[in-house]
């Protein structure tokens, strides 16, 4: 009798780190992707917030810059409007220093219980002497729309 050996089946290679690095890798992939999408959707958002008291600081400042003054007046808020008339507030911008240019470097927007301000900062440079400045521009919903409040 003779022996025959008995076939043993080769062992499976052990895969466990590369099925570890598959795993990992799709994770991150997911994780990137969705980073990707939240941080689109979150710029969007501050963006959508942000933009029209933006548009009104700057429609406001053209107004003053062009000696547009009733357009300007008429961007105020109504608390303002209430305590001014159009004539003092022609009367007040006519005789300050005109700006050459300007440029509004940062908007900020705040809801408050329902109460919705927003404060741009402001730097222009004045006309005559060529001083810079940096100015905080106080805005508030109303109505809709955004106003200056200074």
């Amino acid at each position: 009798m003779t022996y025959e050996p008995i076939m043993v089946p080769s062992p499976k290679p052990h895969r466990t780190i590369r099925t570890v690095l598959i795993v990992v890798s799709a994770l991150l992939a997911v994780c990137c992707v969705v980073g990707a999408g939240v941080g689109l959707w979150l710029y969007r958002t501050v963006k959508d917030a942000v933009e029209p008291a933006r548009a009104a600081a700057t429609a406001y400042l053209d107004d003053v810059q062009a000696g547009n003054y009733p357009g300007a007046y008429g961007r105020l808020c109504d608390r303002v409007r209430d305590t001014m008339t159009q004539e003092d507030f022609t009367r007040i911008q006519a005789a300050q220093l005109k700006i050459s240019s300007y440029e509004i470097t940062g908007v900020n927007v705040n809801n408050y219980n329902g109460r919705v301000t927003g404060t741009a900062q402001v730097e222009a440079v004045q006309e005559a002497t060529g001083a810079r400045f940096t100015q905080g521009m106080a805005l508030v919903k109303e109505g809709g729309q955004w106003r200056v409040c200074q």
